[in-house]
């Protein structure tokens, strides 16, 4: 039987590996929870499929073995399929991520009670406890540059810090148009509707930057601070040179797609969560 085809699916999720830890990937795939009504997707883009194994120990899982095609394209695969199987919400993991079981239903019950909004970012900590300020404006070039290549004197760290939105306190909800692809949780009906899918000439970084803002002309995206999970956070362009250099090939698509100095919708999108912000603060 396939079970991707039973009619009682809500939720599907899908994870990108490539050469990753057995251990962490269990660990993602437990706080999933894969059953009957909660389905996963396993794009393995890794250099062999010895992760194949993870069908056998996991039920409720397609395990699908690629070629490199980069992790946009790669979770595409997955909100394909999540289409053909009827999936309602469709949730895009890192591999780094672990959470509790109540965070689903929570998350689900509130796309059920508020149908403008079409992603939804919990708070996310550190496995230390401390929070990770992954809610951001709209990136200008600068914003990119200082954050990754200026010395943390206090001048670059009140820039980067309006950037991620400290202001907010991050224990508020929010509707801002930049948000980590760490955690995304999906209306599957706006993906469809729209056919909104990763933009696949992003090889790897930025994608999520892309995706959310479409996403963000359309409904609302939102950070919801009531649950949290947690990320390990390995940020590898800040360690790998190759990953740093694949971070700026990024970054040149994501500004020529979308305008480097100028950019209306930008100026505009950011203008609206610093404004939200700043009611939220009075």
């Amino acid at each position: 039987m396939n079970i991707f085809m039973n009619n009682i699916t809500i939720i599907s999720a899908s994870v990108v590996l490539y050469n990753s830890d057995i251990e962490r990937i269990k660990s993602i795939i437990q706080s999933f929870s894969p059953s009957e009504n909660r389905l996963l997707y396993i794009i393995d883009n890794s250099t062999n499929d010895r992760f194949r194994i993870l069908e056998k120990q996991f039920t409720d899982m397609r395990y699908i073995y690629s070629k490199n095609i980069g992790y946009g394209a790669a979770h595409n695969i997955a909100l394909h399929e999540a289409i053909d199987a009827g999936s309602a919400f469709h949730l895009i993991l890192n591999p780094d991520i672990r959470f509790d079981p109540t965070v689903i239903p929570f998350l689900l019950r509130y796309m059920q009670d508020n149908h403008d909004v079409s992603y939804i970012l919990p708070k996310v900590v550190y496995p230390n406890g401390e929070c990770q300020y992954l809610c951001k404006l709209l990136p200008t070039p600068f914003d990119l540059i200082f954050r990754r290549f200026m010395p943390k004197i206090e001048f670059i760290q009140k820039i980067n810090d309006r950037y991620v939105l400290k202001k907010s306190g991050y224990n508020k909800v929010l509707n801002p148009p930049c948000l980590s692809g760490c955690f995304m949780f999906l209306r599957m009906s706006v993906i469809k509707k729209h056919t909104l899918f990763f933009d696949e000439r992003f090889f790897m970084y930025c994608e999520d930057v892309d995706f959310i803002r479409r996403l963000h002309r359309i409904s609302k995206t939102i950070y919801l601070p009531d649950v949290f999970i947690t990320h390990d956070h390995a940020k590898a362009s800040y360690i790998s040179k190759k990953m740093l250099w694949e971070h700026i090939k990024s970054a040149v698509k994501y500004f020529n797609k979308w305008g480097w100095f100028f950019d209306p919708e930008r100026t505009h999108m950011n203008k609206q969560i610093l404004h939200e912000i700043a009611l939220l603060n009075k």
